[in-house]
């Protein structure tokens, strides 16, 4: 941006300190010194026309026709326009000395512009806004310092009061100057900057690595979407740079959604300045809304929201815990074979991974577009591992590796955005990959390759300006490179299947010692979920838990709780002060001891023959006695311990389906079975043992290796009694940069450290070395 420009943006930086100071927030500055420009702007733009705009409207409605847009816009060859008698001009030369008056034909004013404008206005709030102006004396002030003489926002050329000259500015110029003001506004609010405004340098990055692989090769119509479009950086910065490789800035169009009312009005301003259509811009929620339903696109563009909860979106996109909303939904292919379509939204404290699926729904398919859909979008870390086996991310992951759609990933550097210092990570998605790269995946590790900024802006302290086209052409080319001191970017190409994994589950049986004792009988009175607050509640109220705590007694233990800070729901505290549930608990107490007067206090190191015995002691007493009520008993009277014999969960008899579904679905070979947990007996049978659920464990297993030989190698000849948990392997998919580019640096030697400390000693009167025994 040159002097001239330079200074328009200075001038209009300081109607905001002159007139809004003790008006407004200086926050709220920009959501009304932007709309301002932009009035003056089209304004500016239609002055030209104004007289023959009024009189075409007069003409039609004297004929007795109602004036359509087409009617207003053929005059003005804009996508805009004013059908009131004012100009901004007009109000200033006729402004009454009442500013309620002024607003009353502001209001006019602001009423006669085309819709497109007019929604502008709205989400800027600005009627409101013109009526506080209106009230503190300022709304001349406003009209009268944006259409200064020394402020030349029209397409031609101007004098200033002194005879200099003024130079137009052109549609893109305007465009420029209206993202420094928008630059500069963000950066004095760094906050929210980084949810709405993306740094240049990252969107040049984007575009690179989305459009320049297709240069000479680029279809008719672009389609270019952004499903986050805060300020809509990404799209008009997109589109120049179609424009400067040649692209008719006709075949471009334009689309986004943004949730926020006044970011959605800056970005439909910036796209009317520049006069471009911004019908395809829409204000919504993404996450909940699907307003582009039926239609796709052929590029994306985006940079969405991470680590921001989506709680409270949820509840609009399930209908009683059913998910409504089909595009959160992909088909996959489990560990049995079987394709299903599964739920993979995410977990709910974190909804990035949702626009992501957007992009998947709206791209153009190949029969569409032969190019193929191009999508580049910046997340943080927590797309590339966060959830295990099984979950939403996870499997969104997996579609995409294995539908081949992941082209490469980079790894930007720290401190590149406004507002976090995280690590970010670009993704480019294609429906359409080059033959030389289908199967494979590029990760770029461009975590150090930044020039530091003079002055930190916000978090912001580093840009990649340097480096983008060299991380381009790094991609481009396809190539494997260590990083060095010239160009320290790393780069490693991948099979798909290096970052998918069978989440394995290994068992070992659950083994326990069993013996009654009255210690153990007087513990099952208490509810095991919460013990010591089921406890203290007994010592509180004594028998009265039998048969009901009084509502004011409930009152006083509630408040007793909250003065000692102890959180429990409403729910568990009914739960634990229930009278029916202290009796059931006291009628297995009563039953527990008469069972222990028969079956005696020995040690048992074998759980199926005790309980058996506790079963039988039971019947003896009540025949009517509940399984799950001995089941409960006996399991109460046994702890762990590894010396006992495994508890035997079932036996199962050869050509039973169990078996069958190991041999013939998993392909597990009859000798192997004891491997799978089944363990073949005397008779011929195989015994399924209990698994202790604290010695569970899971392994991580690459897809390209086999379970089985994985299990011999890495399990079994440290634990000798574990078996593979087959049916419940999941197929999961992480992706991290850490494991493959980390370089971790060896330890000094102690030689080293010991150097350095008589070195210290040297300067210190040889204090250490008298700790050496040395003098």
């Amino acid at each position: 941006m040159d002097s001239a420009y330079n200074q328009i943006v200075s001038l209009i930086w300081n109607i905001a300190d002159d007139v809004l100071r003790d008006v407004f927030l200086r926050g709220q500055y920009r959501d009304v010194i932007l709309p301002m420009v932009v009035l003056r702007r089209i304004d500016a733009l239609l002055e030209p026309t104004k007289e023959a705009v009024e009189a075409k409207i007069k003409e039609i409605e004297s004929d007795g026709f109602d004036v359509e847009d087409e009617d207003i816009t053929d005059v003005t060859g804009l996508n805009y326009y004013n059908r009131s008698k004012w100009t901004l001009a007009r109000l200033k030369s006729q402004a009454p000395d009442d500013e309620n008056i002024l607003y009353d034909n502001f209001v006019e004013y602001l009423n006669g512009f085309s819709e497109n404008v007019k929604d502008v206005l709205q989400n800027f709030d600005y009627y409101n806004k013109a009526k506080k102006l209106a009230d503190n004396k300022r709304l001349l002030s406003i009209i009268e310092r944006i259409t200064d003489p020394h402020i030349n926002l029209t397409d031609r050329p101007a004098n200033d009061p002194d005879g200099l000259p003024l130079p137009p500015i052109s549609n893109h110029e305007m465009g420029t100057l209206f993202e420094e003001l928008l630059r500069r506004f963000n950066e004095e609010n760094n906050e929210e900057a980084g949810e709405h405004f993306t740094p240049r340098d990252v969107i040049q990055l984007l575009c690179r690595m989305v459009f320049k692989p297709l240069e000479g090769n680029l279809p008719k119509i672009l389609t270019i979407h952004d499903e986050a479009a805060g300020s809509g950086g990404m799209l008009t910065i997109s589109r120049e740079y179609l424009m400067d490789m040649g692209v008719n800035d006709r075949a471009i169009q334009v689309s986004g959604t943004e949730i926020n009312p006044e970011t959605y009005a800056i970005c439909k301003s910036d796209l009317i300045i520049k006069n471009m259509r911004a019908d395809g811009m829409k204000k919504g929620n993404t996450i909940t809304e699907d307003l582009f339903a039926g239609q796709h696109f052929g590029f994306f563009i985006t940079n969405p929201p991470y680590g921001k909860s989506w709680k409270e979106d949820k509840k609009r996109i399930y209908h009683e815990k059913q998910l409504i909303d089909r595009r959160y939904e992909l088909r996959l292919t489990n560990f049995e074979g079987e394709e299903e379509i599964v739920d993979v939204t995410p977990r709910t404290s974190d909804g990035q991974m949702l626009f992501m699926l957007e992009e998947l729904d709206k791209m153009n398919p190949v029969e569409m577009q032969p190019q193929g859909s191009r999508s580049a979008s910046v997340h943080n870390g927590s797309s590339l591992f966060t959830g295990d086996a099984g979950s939403g991310e996870s499997n969104t992951r997996r579609y995409l590796i294995e539908n081949d759609l992941v082209d490469c990933i980079v790894q930007l550097p720290n401190n590149v955005f406004y507002n976090t210092g995280i690590t970010t990570y670009v993704w480019l998605l294609t429906n359409k990959k080059a033959p030389e790269r289908r199967g494979r995946v590029q990760l770029i590790d461009a975590s150090q390759a930044f020039d530091k900024l003079r002055k930190n802006l916000g978090a912001r302290n580093c840009t990649i300006e340097a480096y983008y086209d060299t991380i381009t052409d790094i991609y481009m080319r396809g190539e494997e490179r260590e990083a060095d001191s010239k160009t320290p970017i790393s780069s490693r190409m991948f099979d798909g299947d290096d970052f998918r994994y069978y989440s394995v589950t290994v068992e070992r049986p659950l083994r326990l010692r069993s013996q009654f004792s009255q210690l153990k009988i007087d513990s099952m009175l208490y509810d095991s979920s919460a013990e010591e607050l089921s406890r203290r509640i007994y010592d509180m109220f004594g028998a009265q838990v039998f048969d009901g705590i009084s509502s004011e007694d409930m009152k006083d233990l509630k408040e007793q709780l909250t003065d000692e800070d102890i959180k429990v729901t409403d729910k568990k505290l009914a739960t634990l002060t229930s009278s029916d549930k202290w009796n059931e608990r006291k009628a297995m107490v009563d039953m527990a001891e008469k069972i222990m007067h028969k079956v005696g206090t020995d040690v048992w190191m074998n759980y199926n023959e005790f309980i058996n015995h506790v079963g039988a002691a039971a019947k003896e007493i009540d025949k009517k006695v509940k399984a799950t009520t001995v089941n409960a008993i006996a399991r109460a009277m046994s702890e762990t311990c590894e010396e006992a014999d495994p508890v035997v969960k079932k036996i199962h008899k050869r050509g039973s389906k169990d078996v069958e579904r190991l041999m013939f679905t998993y392909g597990v070979a009859e000798d192997a079975l004891a491997d799978y947990g089944l363990y073949l007996d005397a008779k011929g049978n195989y015994v399924e043992y209990e698994s202790d659920s604290d010695l569970r464990d899971s392994e991580k297993i690459c897809v390209k290796e086999d379970i089985y030989d994985y299990f011999q190698r890495e399990v079994r000849p440290y634990v000798a009694d574990a078996w593979i948990n087959i049916p419940a392997t999941k197929i999961g998919c992480e992706i991290s940069f850490n494991k493959y580019f980390y370089k971790p640096q060896p330890l000094r030697s102690l030689a080293e450290n010991e150097a350095d400390i008589r070195a210290l000693d040297a300067a210190s009167q040889g204090f250490i070395k008298s700790l050496f025994g040395e003098e």
